[in-house]
């Protein structure tokens, strides 16, 4: 009989701190997810590059805040969606890439991040990502054939869902996840994360509705978005595909990777630039 109470009490509060921990989670989904610097204390001057310091209008009028990098030379133009921590001035070194391989690179602070005002929500970063391609292409002037959508990790869901929605000339997605509830099963494995998840990012579903040349760029050491899904979203995404095996970890494999990052983005860009000569050369003849 005292076997069976202590069995009753010892599962009874497993249940009691399974619950809490659920809900603990439930709650904190937002501050897990989102984790934004609002200080900007360095910018591309830094870098010694000229830039474009850029305050534009959400569809509900919140504000927000970005760079326009020129690089001498440039056809194409980056519109980055950066991921999930920090802002915009930590992304310095990506922007010196782009910078160095003769690439435009407009990058901006979801609501919330940096200098944007607002409050961060799923719907609200699709707004904002929507608000950074009208200014990209009303108010900058830059032809939607000569933009490339670039994601990463949490960018990457917010430049597929725009990218089959908008034309432009390609996407590339570099540390991305398959579903915010799938990388939820990752983390917590032993909780029901489809019950409980609050968010969608839905980037496999995305992908698929985007019918422009794709590039998926994954680390195999990734310790924070497992290789798999990149994988995933290279086997769903429509051709032209094209997919670069990187190492290092999460946010600093495309440095450890140096070499074989650049040239990923240089082919890719003379692929595109191949691509769009045969094709104004069909509709000539």
């Amino acid at each position: 009989m005292d076997s069976m109470l202590t069995f009753v009490e010892v599962a009874v509060v497993l249940f009691v701190a399974y619950s809490v921990l659920g809900w603990a989670l439930y709650f904190m989904q937002s501050s897990s997810l989102y984790k934004p610097r609002h200080e900007v204390t360095y910018t591309p001057d830094e870098l010694g590059l000229d830039f474009e310091d850029v305050t534009f209008e959400a569809e509900d009028g919140v504000r927000l805040n970005g760079w326009f990098v020129p690089s001498q030379g440039a056809e194409f133009t980056v519109l980055f969606c950066h991921g999930n921590g920090g802002n915009i001035m930590h992304r310095l070194d990506s922007i010196n890439i782009f910078y160095n391989l003769q690439i435009n690179c407009f990058i901006f602070d979801y609501r919330g991040y940096g200098n944007s005002e607002g409050k961060l929500s799923e719907e609200g970063t699709y707004r904002d990502v929507e608000a950074a391609y009208r200014w990209l292409t009303e108010e900058k002037g830059q032809l939607p054939e000569n933009i490339i959508l670039f994601g990463k990790s949490l960018g990457g869901s917010i430049a597929a869902y725009l990218a089959g929605r908008v034309e432009v000339a390609s996407l590339v997605l570099e540390s991305a996840f398959t579903s915010y509830v799938d990388i939820g099963k990752e983390f917590y494995p032993y909780m029901p994360v489809r019950l409980f998840a609050r968010f969608n990012y839905d980037t496999l579903s995305y992908i698929k509705k985007v019918h422009r040349p794709v590039m998926i760029i994954h680390s195999k050491n990734d310790e924070m978005v497992s290789f798999k899904f990149g994988r995933e979203l290279y086997q769903a995404a429509n051709d032209p595909s094209k997919f670069v095996e990187i190492f290092g970890h999460h946010n600093d494999s495309f440095l450890v990777s140096g070499n074989i990052y650049k040239k990923a983005w240089t082919e890719w860009i003379k692929f595109l630039k191949k691509s769009r000569e045969q094709s104004d050369s069909q509709k000539a003849s």
